[in-house]
């Protein structure tokens, strides 16, 4: 290989035996052949280098094709920007001349340069029994929790130089915090059937925000992060200074009254591609047309997916996602919210990003010109500079009093007390509070809670209908996930606690009736509905149609 020096072109600083290029300070991520390649061509510069020399010093113990240089010749020339086809020159049929002007030794080393860029540390936080991979880096004054779809693995985000210059503008505005979701990348990994919930996304937020000390966060979700986000920021206004999402969906699947997603015909031919390329780049050309055709980056794309998650991993994810539906919950959301969307966008349309916003109050919808979905690609300064315009023109001091919650009611049947319903509402604090809820009594009906999760409510009511059938005493439960006024730590009122007792009311002793609110909300959970053929409900902010959990007493075993 090429001797251990330093070399000076340009902006950049090319250090060998660092095994470091930098371009006006900032280190810029190299694959080791593609470092290698460019060592070979600097060390020799003004003269050509022949492919056949190239593939022998670059590769010498291994026989490969020739298309393996041209990947690593293209890799380069994008790397070192508008100057990439000034500095390495092709000499047709014969090899590659670099033709930049290079300082050697002390001259390269007395070359200013500005404080080295290096890509922040891993560490981790506990959340519940698993343990979550998490980056923070920034100084900026506020905090942004970074969620990006589908698959992730935050070491690997940074090799790819336009999402690494994508998340350092982040970081001139925001303290941001990168972590990966349970099942993917660094974080660990769990059984395809233990796959994160919405709900379980949620808590993994949580215990990385705390952890990084953060009290209080902006919470930016990238496609299919946007549900996440989106019920996130309504359950959690405390902690949600504001929510930004970018290409993202209320729904995944195409229904009469949202003609925007996917097909289940072409749903379904998307998890065979995976099943069958899992391992090449699949998904890109939807993901990123205009970087589709580009070697080098549909290389970084296939290695990026196989290391965040394995193809069955892949293959339930996608299956998962597309049973999350979360309509109902974004007229919920009270916190400043933008929402970013290409006109062309090829993976998500535009119409979906324009009916989200549509369907938050106050919510601010940008459409941005291009195709590319990835926010990373394309323009991505016109992107980031919405962002710091719309976090800048906030102001966090907000105390709101309306939050998302699932509310559980038990549909009380006795008009007098009794010592079992006493005792009774003892096992229901207990239970309420053992799943993280908070009791309180409506004016009406029997005792209620809210969860911040509907999961953990249709465990709880289950728990709650077996106490009951074994003390015989005749109740059914109600659970909607909708919007609660909190007039304190322990008093909620409002549309979702009525529509709540009203399905309490009309639950059959033992039964636990959900609305379709719930359960579009528990996508990846075990439990399964039966649909009731009865009149939907009817309220004054919509119809909601209601189903039965099927064998309660089964669903929280």
């Amino acid at each position: 290989m090429v001797a251990d020096r330093t070399y000076a072109f340009g902006t950049f600083v090319l250090d060998v035996s660092e095994r470091q290029l930098l371009n006006r300070g900032e280190q810029i991520p190299l694959t080791p052949k593609a470092f290698e390649t460019l060592s070979v061509l600097v060390s020799n510069h003004g003269h050509m280098v022949s492919k056949k020399d190239l593939l022998q010093m670059v590769w010498p113990d291994s026989i490969v094709e020739e298309n393996n240089l041209s990947q690593n010749i293209s890799l380069l020339r994008k790397l070192l920007g508008g100057q990439g086809d000034e500095f390495i020159a092709t000499v047709p049929k014969h090899g590659y001349r670099f033709t930049g002007r290079v300082s050697e030794g002390s001259a390269a080393i007395s070359t200013p340069q500005a404080d080295v860029f290096r890509p922040p540390e891993t560490h981790y936080v506990r959340s519940r029994d698993v343990n979550i991979a998490y980056q923070v880096f920034g100084e900026g004054p506020i905090d942004l929790v970074f969620v990006m779809g589908w698959v992730s693995h935050l070491e690997y985000f940074w090799t790819e130089p336009s999402f690494g210059k994508f998340l350092r503008r982040l970081a001139t505005f925001s303290r941001v915090i990168l972590f990966d979701k349970r099942g993917t990348g660094l974080s660990d990994r769990v059984p395809i059937s233990q796959l994160p919930t919405l709900e379980e996304r949620m808590d993994d937020v949580r215990a990385v925000m705390d952890a990084a000390g953060s009290t209080r966060a902006v919470i930016c979700g990238v496609s299919e992060g946007g549900p996440m986000s989106t019920l996130f920021a309504a359950t959690y206004p405390d902690m949600t200074l504001a929510l930004i999402m970018i290409g993202t969906y209320a729904r995944k699947i195409r229904s009469d009254d949202y003609p925007w997603g996917v097909t289940q015909e072409e749903r379904n031919g998307f998890l065979k591609e995976i099943e069958t390329h899992w391992g090449g780049p699949v998904g890109l050309v939807e993901r990123a047309p205009s970087m589709a055709d580009d070697p080098a980056f549909r290389e970084w794309w296939s290695t990026y997916l196989r290391m965040g998650a394995s193809p069955g991993a892949a293959v339930a994810m996608t299956n998962m996602n597309a049973q999350i539906d979360v309509r109902n919950v974004l007229p919920s959301v009270h916190v400043p919210t933008l929402v970013l969307h290409r006109t062309g966008d090829k993976c998500l349309r535009v119409e979906e990003g324009r009916y989200v916003a549509s369907r938050i109050p106050g919510a601010r919808f940008v459409e941005l010109p291009g195709s590319d979905h990835l926010p990373f690609v394309g323009d991505q300064d016109a992107m980031l500079d919405h962002i710091e315009q719309f976090l800048a023109a906030y102001q966090h001091d907000r105390e709101l009093d309306r939050i998302l919650a699932t509310v559980l009611c038990v549909g009380k049947r006795e008009t007098s007390p009794s010592p079992a319903w006493a005792q009774y509402e003892t096992h229901v604090q207990r239970e309420v509070e053992w799943f993280g809820g908070r009791v309180f009594h409506p004016a009406s009906g029997g005792p209620a809670a809210t969860f911040d999760g509907p999961a953990r409510a249709i465990r709880c009511a289950c728990v709650l209908q077996s106490h009951a059938s074994r003390m015989r005493i005749g109740v059914g439960f109600g659970l909607h996930t909708g919007e609660c006024q909190r007039s304190s730590p322990s008093e909620f009122g409002g549309t979702a606690v009525a529509i709540t007792s009203d399905i309490a009311r009309r639950a059959a002793p033992g039964e636990v009736l959900v609305s379709s609110t719930v359960r579009d909300l528990v996508a990846g959970t075990p439990y399964r509905f039966d649909s009731l053929d009865a009149l939907p409900l009817q309220t004054e902010i919509g119809e909601y149609r209601m189903y039965r959990v099927r064998t309660a007493s089964a669903a929280s075993s």
